[in-house]
Protein backbone atom coordinates (compact mmCIF):
# COMPACT_ATOMS: atom_id res chain seq x y z
CA UNK A 1 0.00 0.00 0.00
CA UNK A 2 3.04 2.71 0.98
CA UNK A 3 4.15 1.65 -2.46
CA UNK A 4 1.29 2.45 -4.41
CA UNK A 5 0.56 5.71 -2.32
CA UNK A 6 4.43 6.78 -2.96
CA UNK A 7 4.00 5.81 -7.07
CA UNK A 8 0.13 7.92 -7.01
CA UNK A 9 2.23 11.26 -5.32
CA UNK A 10 5.02 10.87 -8.44
CA UNK A 11 4.54 13.44 -11.10
CA UNK A 12 3.54 12.27 -14.18
CA UNK A 13 6.73 11.82 -17.11
CA UNK A 14 6.70 14.72 -19.82
CA UNK A 15 7.18 12.99 -22.49
CA UNK A 16 6.54 16.20 -24.57
CA UNK A 17 9.34 17.22 -23.11
CA UNK A 18 11.78 14.36 -24.96
CA UNK A 19 9.62 14.36 -27.89
CA UNK A 20 11.70 17.70 -29.61
CA UNK A 21 15.00 16.16 -28.69
CA UNK A 22 14.23 12.94 -29.75
CA UNK A 23 12.55 14.44 -33.12
CA UNK A 24 15.75 16.45 -33.95
CA UNK A 25 17.93 13.30 -32.96
CA UNK A 26 16.07 11.34 -35.89
CA UNK A 27 16.83 13.93 -38.25
CA UNK A 28 20.35 14.37 -37.27
CA UNK A 29 21.17 10.44 -37.88
CA UNK A 30 18.70 9.31 -39.93
CA UNK A 31 17.34 12.27 -42.41
CA UNK A 32 20.02 14.45 -43.25
CA UNK A 33 22.96 11.83 -43.47
CA UNK A 34 20.27 9.91 -46.45
CA UNK A 35 19.13 13.07 -48.12
CA UNK A 36 20.59 16.81 -47.29
CA UNK A 37 23.13 17.58 -49.78
CA UNK A 38 26.37 18.07 -50.18
CA UNK A 39 26.57 21.84 -50.42
CA UNK A 40 23.58 21.95 -47.26
CA UNK A 41 25.91 19.82 -45.21
CA UNK A 42 29.54 21.41 -45.96
CA UNK A 43 27.98 25.55 -46.09
CA UNK A 44 25.14 25.29 -43.49
CA UNK A 45 25.66 22.38 -41.38
CA UNK A 46 29.05 21.95 -40.27
CA UNK A 47 29.71 25.65 -39.58
CA UNK A 48 26.32 26.02 -37.74
CA UNK A 49 27.45 23.04 -35.44
CA UNK A 50 30.92 24.57 -34.98
CA UNK A 51 29.42 27.56 -34.16
CA UNK A 52 26.95 26.37 -31.41
CA UNK A 53 29.24 24.66 -29.48
CA UNK A 54 31.19 27.93 -29.19
CA UNK A 55 28.33 29.69 -28.53
CA UNK A 56 27.29 27.07 -25.56
CA UNK A 57 30.76 27.23 -24.10
CA UNK A 58 30.32 31.30 -24.29
CA UNK A 59 27.27 30.73 -22.72
CA UNK A 60 28.19 29.12 -19.95
CA UNK A 61 30.97 31.26 -19.17
CA UNK A 62 28.97 34.77 -19.79
CA UNK A 63 25.16 34.01 -19.40
CA UNK A 64 25.75 31.77 -16.52
CA UNK A 65 28.79 32.57 -14.65
CA UNK A 66 27.98 36.31 -15.87
CA UNK A 67 31.82 36.49 -17.46
CA UNK A 68 32.30 38.81 -20.32
CA UNK A 69 34.40 37.18 -22.67
CA UNK A 70 35.96 38.61 -25.57
CA UNK A 71 38.65 36.33 -26.08
CA UNK A 72 36.46 33.08 -28.06
CA UNK A 73 38.41 32.81 -30.65
CA UNK A 74 41.71 32.37 -29.40
CA UNK A 75 40.58 29.49 -27.53
CA UNK A 76 39.09 27.68 -30.68
CA UNK A 77 42.48 28.57 -32.11
CA UNK A 78 44.63 26.73 -29.39
CA UNK A 79 42.12 24.04 -29.68
CA UNK A 80 42.43 23.49 -33.42
CA UNK A 81 46.18 24.17 -33.39
CA UNK A 82 46.74 21.77 -30.38
CA UNK A 83 45.04 19.13 -32.26
CA UNK A 84 46.64 19.65 -35.23
CA UNK A 85 50.03 19.09 -33.59
CA UNK A 86 48.92 16.07 -31.08
CA UNK A 87 47.98 14.23 -34.22
CA UNK A 88 50.87 15.11 -35.99
CA UNK A 89 53.41 14.00 -33.68
CA UNK A 90 51.83 11.78 -31.42
CA UNK A 91 51.82 8.59 -33.67
CA UNK A 92 48.13 6.60 -33.82
CA UNK A 93 46.66 8.61 -31.36
CA UNK A 94 42.81 8.15 -31.71
CA UNK A 95 40.70 11.33 -32.89
CA UNK A 96 38.53 11.29 -29.83
CA UNK A 97 41.60 11.72 -27.52
CA UNK A 98 43.13 14.55 -30.04
CA UNK A 99 39.90 16.22 -29.53
CA UNK A 100 40.22 15.72 -26.00
CA UNK A 101 43.78 16.77 -25.88
CA UNK A 102 42.87 19.39 -27.80
CA UNK A 103 40.13 20.59 -25.08
CA UNK A 104 41.69 20.39 -22.32
CA UNK A 105 45.01 22.58 -23.80
CA UNK A 106 42.16 24.70 -24.63
CA UNK A 107 41.04 24.77 -20.84
CA UNK A 108 44.53 25.78 -19.38
CA UNK A 109 45.07 28.58 -21.67
CA UNK A 110 41.24 29.77 -20.43
CA UNK A 111 42.25 29.23 -16.89
CA UNK A 112 45.15 31.23 -16.94
CA UNK A 113 43.71 34.30 -18.99
CA UNK A 114 40.70 33.69 -16.52
CA UNK A 115 42.75 34.37 -13.21
CA UNK A 116 42.26 38.26 -13.71
CA UNK A 117 38.44 37.57 -13.25
CA UNK A 118 39.24 37.21 -9.43
CA UNK A 119 39.93 40.91 -9.07
CA UNK A 120 38.21 42.13 -12.15
CA UNK A 121 34.75 42.28 -13.67
CA UNK A 122 32.47 43.46 -16.24
CA UNK A 123 34.31 45.79 -18.81
CA UNK A 124 36.98 45.56 -17.18
CA UNK A 125 37.31 41.77 -17.77
CA UNK A 126 36.29 41.86 -20.95
CA UNK A 127 39.33 44.04 -22.04
CA UNK A 128 41.60 41.71 -20.29
CA UNK A 129 40.31 38.87 -22.09
CA UNK A 130 41.14 40.80 -25.23
CA UNK A 131 44.78 39.70 -24.12
CA UNK A 132 44.02 36.05 -25.20
CA UNK A 133 42.94 37.00 -28.25
CA UNK A 134 45.66 38.98 -29.12
CA UNK A 135 48.50 36.98 -27.49
CA UNK A 136 47.08 33.41 -28.93
CA UNK A 137 47.26 34.62 -32.17
CA UNK A 138 50.48 36.62 -31.96
CA UNK A 139 52.10 33.29 -30.63
CA UNK A 140 50.94 31.05 -33.48
CA UNK A 141 52.00 33.43 -36.57
CA UNK A 142 55.49 34.32 -34.49
CA UNK A 143 56.77 30.62 -33.47
CA UNK A 144 56.53 28.35 -36.94
CA UNK A 145 56.16 25.01 -34.58
CA UNK A 146 52.85 25.43 -33.99
CA UNK A 147 51.87 25.19 -38.09
CA UNK A 148 55.20 22.55 -38.79
CA UNK A 149 57.31 25.76 -40.25
CA UNK A 150 54.54 26.30 -42.66
CA UNK A 151 56.06 30.10 -43.84
CA UNK A 152 52.21 30.58 -43.89
CA UNK A 153 51.43 29.38 -40.85
CA UNK A 154 48.37 27.44 -42.27
CA UNK A 155 47.53 24.20 -41.08
CA UNK A 156 45.42 21.54 -43.26
CA UNK A 157 43.33 18.55 -41.66
CA UNK A 158 44.48 15.17 -41.16
CA UNK A 159 42.69 12.08 -42.20
CA UNK A 160 39.60 11.73 -39.88
CA UNK A 161 39.05 8.23 -38.92
CA UNK A 162 37.46 6.46 -36.03
CA UNK A 163 37.84 2.96 -35.34
CA UNK A 164 39.21 2.17 -39.13
CA UNK A 165 35.83 3.98 -40.66
CA UNK A 166 37.15 7.52 -42.52
CA UNK A 167 34.78 10.18 -41.75
CA UNK A 168 36.74 12.65 -45.03
CA UNK A 169 33.78 12.48 -47.11
CA UNK A 170 30.82 15.56 -46.12
CA UNK A 171 28.99 13.21 -44.64
CA UNK A 172 31.36 11.56 -42.39
CA UNK A 173 32.65 14.99 -41.02
CA UNK A 174 29.01 15.99 -40.19
CA UNK A 175 28.42 12.57 -37.93
CA UNK A 176 31.20 13.57 -35.91
CA UNK A 177 30.42 16.81 -35.68
CA UNK A 178 26.68 16.22 -34.37
CA UNK A 179 27.88 13.68 -32.52
CA UNK A 180 30.60 15.84 -30.22
CA UNK A 181 28.27 19.01 -30.36
CA UNK A 182 25.45 16.74 -28.87
CA UNK A 183 28.19 14.96 -26.53
CA UNK A 184 28.68 17.59 -25.02
CA UNK A 185 25.95 20.09 -24.97
CA UNK A 186 24.50 17.10 -23.02
CA UNK A 187 27.10 17.48 -20.35
CA UNK A 188 26.78 21.14 -20.53
CA UNK A 189 23.40 20.79 -19.58
CA UNK A 190 23.71 18.50 -17.52
CA UNK A 191 26.20 20.98 -15.48
CA UNK A 192 24.11 23.78 -15.94
CA UNK A 193 20.81 22.23 -14.47
CA UNK A 194 23.63 20.73 -11.05
CA UNK A 195 24.36 22.36 -8.06
CA UNK A 196 27.68 23.43 -10.10
CA UNK A 197 25.04 25.75 -11.92
CA UNK A 198 23.57 27.10 -9.07
CA UNK A 199 26.57 28.45 -7.86
CA UNK A 200 27.02 29.53 -11.29
CA UNK A 201 23.95 31.70 -11.45
CA UNK A 202 24.56 32.62 -8.01
CA UNK A 203 27.96 34.12 -9.08
CA UNK A 204 26.19 35.92 -11.82
CA UNK A 205 23.91 37.33 -10.00
CA UNK A 206 25.61 38.50 -6.89
CA UNK A 207 29.06 37.74 -5.81
CA UNK A 208 28.67 38.74 -2.06
CA UNK A 209 25.34 36.96 -1.58
CA UNK A 210 26.81 34.03 -3.13
CA UNK A 211 30.22 34.39 -1.04
CA UNK A 212 27.86 34.63 2.54
CA UNK A 213 25.79 31.50 1.31
CA UNK A 214 28.76 29.67 0.94
CA UNK A 215 29.16 29.29 -3.08
CA UNK A 216 33.39 28.98 -3.46
CA UNK A 217 33.41 32.40 -5.60
CA UNK A 218 37.65 32.23 -7.05
CA UNK A 219 36.69 27.89 -7.77
CA UNK A 220 33.50 28.35 -9.29
CA UNK A 221 34.78 31.03 -11.76
CA UNK A 222 38.03 28.90 -12.56
CA UNK A 223 35.58 25.98 -13.42
CA UNK A 224 33.73 27.89 -15.46
CA UNK A 225 36.69 29.34 -18.01
CA UNK A 226 38.02 25.52 -18.06
CA UNK A 227 34.84 24.15 -19.63
CA UNK A 228 34.07 27.07 -21.10
CA UNK A 229 37.39 26.83 -22.80
CA UNK A 230 37.42 23.15 -22.87
CA UNK A 231 34.59 23.47 -25.33
CA UNK A 232 34.87 26.24 -27.65
CA UNK A 233 38.48 24.60 -28.15
CA UNK A 234 36.86 21.58 -29.20
CA UNK A 235 34.62 23.63 -31.23
CA UNK A 236 38.04 25.15 -32.85
CA UNK A 237 38.80 21.67 -33.37
CA UNK A 238 35.29 21.22 -35.31
CA UNK A 239 35.80 24.27 -37.42
CA UNK A 240 39.25 23.77 -38.54
CA UNK A 241 38.87 19.91 -39.32
CA UNK A 242 35.49 19.07 -40.73
CA UNK A 243 34.40 22.55 -41.61
CA UNK A 244 37.08 24.70 -43.28
CA UNK A 245 39.97 22.21 -43.46
CA UNK A 246 42.75 24.69 -43.88
CA UNK A 247 43.03 27.62 -41.61
CA UNK A 248 45.22 29.51 -40.30
CA UNK A 249 45.84 31.74 -37.30
CA UNK A 250 44.09 34.89 -39.39
CA UNK A 251 41.64 33.02 -39.57
CA UNK A 252 40.78 33.16 -36.07
CA UNK A 253 40.28 36.70 -35.28
CA UNK A 254 38.55 39.37 -33.10
CA UNK A 255 35.66 39.08 -35.53
CA UNK A 256 35.33 35.78 -34.78
CA UNK A 257 34.71 36.40 -31.22
CA UNK A 258 32.14 39.41 -31.62
CA UNK A 259 30.57 36.53 -34.09
CA UNK A 260 30.37 33.99 -31.60
CA UNK A 261 29.19 37.09 -29.02
CA UNK A 262 26.98 38.34 -31.13
CA UNK A 263 25.30 34.90 -31.68
CA UNK A 264 24.52 34.48 -27.54
CA UNK A 265 23.32 37.91 -27.60
CA UNK A 266 20.40 36.85 -30.26
CA UNK A 267 19.62 33.68 -29.03
CA UNK A 268 19.57 34.08 -25.41
CA UNK A 269 22.03 34.68 -22.62
CA UNK A 270 21.95 31.29 -20.22
CA UNK A 271 19.90 29.24 -22.62
CA UNK A 272 21.46 26.05 -24.22
CA UNK A 273 18.67 26.63 -27.06
CA UNK A 274 19.84 29.80 -27.44
CA UNK A 275 23.24 28.89 -28.47
CA UNK A 276 21.79 26.97 -31.84
CA UNK A 277 18.98 29.23 -32.32
CA UNK A 278 21.26 32.49 -33.03
CA UNK A 279 23.72 29.96 -34.68
CA UNK A 280 21.28 29.31 -37.08
CA UNK A 281 20.47 32.64 -37.87
CA UNK A 282 23.99 33.77 -38.03
CA UNK A 283 24.97 31.44 -40.67
CA UNK A 284 21.35 31.49 -42.11
CA UNK A 285 21.56 35.16 -42.19
CA UNK A 286 23.73 36.25 -44.98
CA UNK A 287 22.90 33.76 -47.30
CA UNK A 288 18.70 34.54 -47.11
CA UNK A 289 20.39 38.62 -47.26
CA UNK A 290 22.50 37.53 -50.18
CA UNK A 291 19.58 36.30 -52.22
CA UNK A 292 17.37 39.12 -51.67
CA UNK A 293 19.67 41.24 -51.88
CA UNK A 294 20.50 39.66 -55.24
CA UNK A 295 16.49 39.91 -55.98
CA UNK A 296 16.08 43.23 -55.46
CA UNK A 297 19.65 45.02 -56.45
CA UNK A 298 21.07 42.31 -59.20
CA UNK A 299 24.63 43.22 -60.00
CA UNK A 300 25.09 46.15 -58.09
CA UNK A 301 24.72 43.84 -54.66
CA UNK A 302 28.29 42.37 -55.50
CA UNK A 303 30.30 40.91 -52.16
CA UNK A 304 31.75 44.17 -50.73
CA UNK A 305 28.09 45.42 -50.23
CA UNK A 306 26.92 42.32 -48.64
CA UNK A 307 29.45 42.28 -46.16
CA UNK A 308 28.44 45.75 -45.41
CA UNK A 309 24.61 45.03 -45.75
CA UNK A 310 25.14 42.73 -43.20
CA UNK A 311 27.17 43.77 -40.68
CA UNK A 312 24.55 47.19 -40.47
CA UNK A 313 21.67 44.99 -40.46
CA UNK A 314 22.91 42.11 -37.66
CA UNK A 315 23.77 45.88 -35.48
CA UNK A 316 20.59 46.79 -36.25
CA UNK A 317 18.96 43.30 -35.29
CA UNK A 318 21.15 43.15 -32.07
CA UNK A 319 19.95 46.62 -30.83
CA UNK A 320 16.21 45.65 -31.77
CA UNK A 321 17.01 42.69 -29.60
CA UNK A 322 18.63 44.05 -26.37
CA UNK A 323 15.89 46.55 -26.35
CA UNK A 324 12.57 44.92 -27.24
CA UNK A 325 13.85 41.05 -26.37
CA UNK A 326 17.08 41.17 -23.71
CA UNK A 327 16.23 37.27 -23.63
CA UNK A 328 16.54 36.60 -27.59
CA UNK A 329 15.10 34.03 -29.73
CA UNK A 330 14.79 31.70 -27.17
CA UNK A 331 12.40 33.74 -24.81
CA UNK A 332 10.63 34.17 -28.60
CA UNK A 333 10.66 30.38 -29.14
CA UNK A 334 9.26 30.18 -25.78
CA UNK A 335 6.48 32.50 -26.11
CA UNK A 336 5.61 30.79 -29.41
CA UNK A 337 5.12 27.56 -27.72
CA UNK A 338 2.82 28.68 -24.80
CA UNK A 339 0.50 30.19 -27.66
CA UNK A 340 0.35 27.60 -29.43
CA UNK A 341 -0.38 25.80 -26.11
CA UNK A 342 -2.78 27.75 -25.18
CA UNK A 343 -4.69 27.83 -28.95
CA UNK A 344 -4.47 24.02 -28.68
CA UNK A 345 -6.23 23.33 -25.29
Amino acid sequence: MAVQALDAERLPFDWQRLALPAVLIVAAYGLIPAYASSYLVEAILLPFLALSLAAVGLNLLTGYCGQLSLGSSAFMAVGAFAAYNFNLRIDGLPLPATMILAGFSAAGIGVVFGLPSLRLRGFYLAVSMLAAQFFVQWALTKFGWFSNYNPSGVISAPRLTVAGFSLDGATGRYLLSVTTVIVLTALVWRLVNSATGRNLIAVRDNETAARVIGVPVLRTKLLAFAISSFTIGVAGVLWAFTYLRTVEPAGFNLDRSFQILFIIIIGGLASIRGAFLGAAFIVVFPLLLSRIGAFLFGGLFDSGVLDMSQRIVLGALIIIFLIAEPSGLSALFDRLKRRIGSRSS
